[in-house]
């Protein structure tokens, strides 16, 4: 489990190189990784419990939720795009709720 941890934080994370120009800059980036794959860690477990691997992958899930974007102009409420039948149905298994 911790070999796959090492793995998602090199090969989906960007994590192989940690070329930084400081010490803080190296922490910051240790934390955003560690939150990250923390997130990933929960995602694939939601995954799992709901038999979404049987329709995903874990980066078919992902390039998925991808294409949701948010707009926002200073001033006035933010705007989210479209988001489709199949991203809400996904949002609803996973437990998380829609956009808005």
């Amino acid at each position: 489990m911790i070999e796959k941890a090492f793995g998602n934080l090199k090969e989906r994370l960007n994590m192989r190189r940690t070329s930084v120009s400081s010490d803080e800059s190296l922490d910051g980036k240790l934390f955003v990784q560690f939150i990250a794959l923390i997130y990933l860690s929960y995602i694939k477990k939601v995954m799992s419990d709901n038999n979404l691997f049987k329709s995903y992958t874990l980066q078919e899930l992902l390039d998925e939720f991808d294409s949701i974007e948010r707009f926002e102009r200073p001033g006035r409420k933010h705007h989210i795009g479209e988001i489709t039948k199949k991203q809400m149905e996904l949002y609803t298994v996973m437990g998380v709720d829609i956009p808005s």
